[in-house]
């Protein structure tokens, strides 16, 4: 067997594991719930009067799983064919200059938070630092269990407003980053990319890595002409490793265009009228004249800026996948 089909093999192999796992984790939940369900059920029935204490474990052991159905709910609806995958954030900022590039380094920081509170693992795939702060635009790959169901739906234009700490005069400034969210798509995928379709950059790479990244040509960028989508990588020392890296992220992307198109031939023909969303704004934070941060596509907002900002996104996350669900 050839070491290429040896390793699609352990690949395949891998995921069907993978698929398998996380289908005998339902299974335990329903189990588990319905259990805890028959379990509280009974003692219910043979309480006795005035029995305050046990009233008050019932009632905390409801609170759980109501939490626990809440959680396994949303799962149930991330049936999308590259919902269970992990996915590719990119943050790029809008125009501002270091408003801008301080924004999307917020932004850097608040789903980094996230993918930690949920036990994510997260690559830097590219990253372009600010002329003076933050960063210009980061690619993060996220891995781990439905992290792209759970993140698509941060895809669109991010909006701050705040007192600026680079102004001395102390005015409010308004500051746009975008957010694209792309499914991993598996090597074996059946994406055609034709060498003719592409054009290939190499350049020195403008991030930290020692010494030996920043003196040879290893960064990689791949524009894809008929799409004019543009992948970079720069984050391994190899230019080879670099290019594979590119290659990956632009099949991905590719895959999702196709998803994308064949999902808007099928509105047209249902008579579906759905928004616009892309580059459109999608959630604003506004840290002065007040406290708020909203999501304009469900109306869900909290005053708590600060939890936002450590990565507490779920209310935003769970209100969009119910809303497309409904």
């Amino acid at each position: 067997m050839a070491k290429e089909d040896f390793w699609l093999d352990q690949k395949r192999s891998e995921e069907i594991i993978n698929k398998l796992n996380s289908i005998k984790n339902k299974v335990n939940t329903i189990n588990e719930l319905k259990m805890k369900i028959e379990s509280n059920l009974e003692l219910v029935n043979e309480i006795e009067d005035n029995d305050e204490e046990l009233l008050s474990l019932i009632s905390d052991d409801i609170k759980q799983i109501e939490k626990v159905y809440n959680d396994f709910e949303l799962e149930v609806l991330l049936n999308g064919e590259y919902d269970s995958n992990n996915c590719i954030l990119e943050i790029h900022s809008g125009a501002g200059g270091t408003e801008s590039c301080d924004w999307a380094n917020m932004l850097y920081r608040m789903y980094l938070r996230y993918a930690e509170n949920h036990g994510y693992k997260v690559e830097v795939i590219d990253e372009i630092e600010g002329e003076e702060v933050g960063i210009k635009s980061v690619y993060l790959l996220i891995k781990g269990e439905n992290a792209y169901g759970y993140l698509k739906c941060e895809k669109g234009v991010h909006r701050l407003v705040r007192i600026s700490p680079f102004d001395s005069n102390k005015r409010r400034h308004t500051s746009f980053a975008s957010v694209e969210v792309t499914p991993e798509i598996n090597n074996d995928t059946e994406i055609e990319i034709k060498d003719t379709d592409l054009k290939i950059d190499v350049y020195r790479s403008s991030g930290a890595g020692g010494q030996h990244v920043n003196t040879t040509d290893s960064a990689v960028r791949i524009t894809h002409l008929p799409t004019k989508i543009v992948v970079t990588c720069q984050n391994e020392r190899s230019q080879i490793k670099n290019r594979e890296t590119a290659l990956k992220v632009l099949k991905s992307k590719l895959a999702l265009l196709e998803l994308e198109k064949k999902q808007n031939e099928l509105n047209s023909i249902v008579g579906v009228k759905q928004a616009n969303e892309f580059g459109s704004q999608i959630r604003s934070y506004v840290m002065h004249p007040y406290s708020l941060v909203k999501d304009h596509r469900t109306g869900i907002e909290t005053s708590n800026v600060s939890k936002v900002m450590d990565g507490d996104i779920d209310i935003f996350i769970n209100a969009y996948l119910k809303r497309e669900a409904s």
